[in-house]
């Protein structure tokens, strides 16, 4: 079964003014295409074409670049795409509230040091929140690398991702990326990451 490019739940301009219709179409319709199409290419006519995207990613080391490169850019904005909503924003609730809480010390300090993770990563990558061993933390990758692959230096499930290619905001944000980081705390569906989080315990 070849990877396929997963449906967006909601419209490209949904998510406006946080992040642009065009910046969507493009990032889902032209670059997440190009790592679906890719990434087939990449595993072609081999026994891998039989596992999920998860299970590639954690034996990444296993597999040439191609695979690591387009591979992780699917299973990324996979979630990415989840993980945004119209209408959402504001704090986690339940368990994942608590968790924060014990984790970081409070909201503010998980939103701080989450988006430094973002604005920290030099070059292209992403900003995670992670399950690892039952505890949140909080990580960055390179590229379209992520915690699951097994040549990650923080290693866990991911629940949140942040995309800070600059694909991912520089059509409305330009060089900006701190200001298109703070507009992504309106976007959060924390519905989704608290499902993921109890998942991942």
């Amino acid at each position: 079964m070849a990877f396929e490019l997963p449906k967006l739940p909601y419209a490209y301009n949904a998510l406006e003014p946080h992040i642009d219709a065009l910046t969507m179409e493009i990032h889902h319709s032209k670059h997440h295409q190009a790592y679906v199409t890719n990434v087939n290419a990449a595993i072609a006519g081999s026994d891998t074409e039989k596992l999920s995207i998860e299970e590639i990613c954690k034996n990444i080391s296993k597999y040439p670049m191609p695979v690591r490169n387009n591979g992780g850019g699917h299973f990324n904005h996979s979630l990415f795409w989840s993980i945004m909503a119209p209408n959402a924003g504001g704090e986690p609730t339940g368990e994942l509230a608590v968790a924060i809480n014990s984790a970081f010390g409070s909201f503010a300090e998980f939103k701080t040091l989450f988006s430094t993770a973002g604005t920290t990563r030099f070059g292209s990558g992403w900003a995670w929140l992670i399950v690892a061993e039952g505890k949140l933390a909080v990580c960055s990758t390179p590229n379209q690398d992520n915690p699951l692959m097994d040549i990650a230096e923080v290693k866990g499930t991911p629940i949140l991702a942040m995309d800070v290619w600059e694909h991912a905001y520089y059509l409305k944000y330009q060089n900006k990326r701190p200001d298109y980081i703070a507009a992504f705390w309106s976007v959060v569906n924390w519905a989704e990451v608290s499902k993921r989080f109890n998942e991942a315990k």
